[in-house]
């Protein structure tokens, strides 16, 4: 049987699963909301439909449905408009991208798939609420789900390198500050053996071995480039947006060892030394 993958939401992380899975030859079908993101869409073969449709009308049956959306106010925008279509796809497996902002500040310590969510950021309670509907409906459809809670995403075109040519990097100083980072392609890799595989579902940590101080990742790409290192800026005094200074109000190491015991994982970059290092290579 073909296997038919939905796609909410075809950003930076889906995309590269979309085109996976047509190298794959499965039919892909990815939602949009314009009709340049249509047209996009529609020259690099795959099938569409309106994020407002709220079903299929033809075509195999879905195998996969995958979801980047993030949720807006009270409810997840795609189950929304969908959960009733989505609720008679009995034969399929649910793929939610959600966050690791779900633990909220720990300050500093280590987090994993079994610590107790506490979200201290608006967003991150909107996450999980997404996160408890998903695994909802598919406890109604008796089907797997797997729920992603992704690091911060960096890879092609999203990185310190391009931060630095753009002359937007800055090495801004919260003494004790890490984050968890997790490479595109480790997103890719995970979901791929997740979709393909025969684990029953669960929530799983994307994020790799090295949690460190965005400063000492700012002077490692600018040291790579040969380009002078920022100068070191309080963050009172980075100018961050309101959303940049709220990334700072958290901070934990978060765990990734489930993906690794239960997916079979070895990352690609388990450092971000390794990621700079191919993003470099990259970019020759």
């Amino acid at each position: 049987m073909t296997k038919h993958l939905l796609v909410f939401g075809p950003g930076y992380a889906a995309r590269p699963i979309m085109a996976r899975a047509k190298k794959e030859c499965w039919q892909v079908t990815a939602t949009y909301r314009n009709e340049d993101s249509r047209e996009h869409l529609a020259d690099n073969g795959y099938d569409t439909v309106h994020f407002r449709a709220g079903q299929l009308s033809a075509g195999p049956p879905v195998s996969h449905v995958l979801s980047s959306v993030a949720p807006r106010n009270e409810s997840d925008p795609v189950l929304a408009v969908w959960h009733n279509w989505l609720k008679r796809q009995n034969h399929c497996s649910l793929h939610y991208f959600s966050s690791t902002n779900i633990y909220g500040d720990r300050g500093g310590a280590w987090v994993d798939e079994t610590s107790k969510p506490e979200p201290s950021l608006d967003r991150g309670k909107r996450r999980l609420a997404a996160e408890t509907e998903w695994l909802k409906l598919a406890a109604e459809m008796a089907v797997p789900a797997f729920i992603y809670r992704l690091a911060g995403i960096y890879g092609p075109e999203r990185n310190s390198f391009t931060a630095l040519k753009n002359g937007k990097a800055q090495m801004i100083i919260k003494p004790g500050q890490v984050f968890s980072r997790i490479h595109r392609d480790d997103i890719v890799q995970t979901v791929w053996k997740a979709m393909t595989g025969s684990h029953e579902g669960g929530i799983f940590n994307l994020a790799d071995d090295m949690p460190t101080p965005p400063q000492e990742i700012t002077e490692t790409a600018a040291t790579m480039l040969g380009v002078p290192v920022p100068p070191a800026v309080s963050l009172e005094d980075a100018g961050l947006s309101a959303m940049g200074k709220s990334f700072y109000a958290e901070n934990k190491r978060v765990r990734n060892a489930k993906i690794k015991r239960e997916l079979d994982i070895t990352l690609l970059y388990p450092t971000y030394k390794q990621g700079l290092a191919a993003l470099l290579k990259e970019m020759e």
